[in-house]
């Protein structure tokens, strides 16, 4: 069997290869290996962007250094595949801000030609989303307790209004490629999952200010660096670990029914932004020094997911709690220091 994994060499789909490949899959990561968003991380970005792929080629996983927004090269690809993995996107917010029409293209452009490969070659596909499809909307639903935003009921089920409150170009591309799913799923039949993902985290996370804050928050501990919160940092997640979040893509691969899923942690692994810290302090055994800042536009203060439909339709389930998963983080950043500090 053969899965083509867009965005393969990135944090999320470097994790899908690895699960797919070790159920024996041939596995084809295909990428544009862009540095846009590490060059303002203030890593080393070659190294930064080496790491993955190198990881991808040791375990026997094909790199295909391509664009999703090249349609005739994509379907090249998927004509040899039997499930498309589409976790190609541009994910930050503050991005989208800087420069809309990369936003568009890519996660919806992006997005449309995956679903017109799938289509052509008549093969099940799942592709990633975000919770910013729900919009800024739920800051309005929440109150302040203790270290945490709260929110009763807890969970978010994937009927919850969308596009609510304050929106960024991202809030928008996300939905759009949420509406082009819906209808390859209505119009022509085809297989297709949108996953709502939220908070994911683990090793091979290049995380920084823009996006991927439980690394970011790791790498500056450990790095010695300020941490800037935007906002109280009582901000809430329902983390999830990394293979976790792959082993979604595997569980819809084998039972490939069409909708809209939340992916995360559940109410089970909610935690606030403050909290992670004192968790990773007490890994590291290094206290961070944290910066507060005003809230940021369209930033959101609480998403906790109801996940019963995804557990329902195809088995997902979380395993790591987020201590055990933040270790094995952590760990991983120590191992590799020298990505994350440019030398002088």
């Amino acid at each position: 069997m053969n899965i083509l994994v867009t965005g393969g060499c990135g944090f999320l789909g470097s994790h899908v290869c690895s699960v797919f490949r070790s159920k024996g899959w041939d596995v084809v990561a295909y990428d544009n290996l862009t540095k846009y968003e590490l060059e303002r991380t203030g890593y080393r970005v070659d190294a930064s962007r080496r790491h993955n792929v190198d990881f991808l080629e040791s375990i026997g996983v094909t790199i295909a250094v391509e664009d999703i927004r090249d349609a005739a090269t994509l379907l090249r690809h998927a004509e040899k595949a039997d499930f498309i993995a589409h976790t190609a996107a541009q994910p930050a917010m503050t991005i989208s801000w800087e420069h809309p029409r990369l936003d568009l293209e890519t996660n919806v452009v992006g997005t449309f030609n995956v679903l017109e490969a799938a289509r052509a070659c008549r093969i099940p596909v799942a592709s990633c989303s975000s919770i910013h499809t729900y919009g800024t909307g739920i800051n309005d639903e929440i109150r302040e307790d203790g270290t945490r935003y709260v929110r009763e009921p807890a969970a978010i089920p994937e009927s919850h209004s969308t596009l609510t409150g304050l929106l960024t170009p991202l809030h928008a591309s996300k939905y759009a490629g949420e509406v082009y799913v819906r209808t390859y799923i209505e119009t022509f039949g085809v297989k297709a999952a949108t996953f709502r993902y939220t908070g994911i985290y683990g090793p091979r996370q290049f995380g920084a200010e823009d996006h991927g804050w439980a690394a970011n928050f790791v790498i500056r501990n450990l790095t010695g660096r300020p941490i800037r919160i935007f906002g109280t940092g009582k901000q809430t997640r329902d983390i999830l670990f990394a293979t976790d979040a792959a082993e979604a893509f595997w569980k819809y691969a084998q039972h490939p029914v069409p909708g809209v899923y939340n992916i995360g942690g559940g109410p089970a692994n909610a935690i606030s932004l403050l909290e992670s810290i004192q968790v990773i302090e007490s890994l590291t055994g290094t206290p961070s020094t944290v910066v507060h800042e005003a809230e940021r536009h369209g930033d959101l203060r609480y998403f906790v997911a109801d996940i019963e439909q995804a557990q329902r339709a195809f088995g997902f389930e979380p395993v790591l709690k987020p201590r055990e998963g933040l270790s094995q983080l952590v760990e991983w950043a120590a191992a590799n220091l020298d990505v994350f500090t440019v030398p002088a």
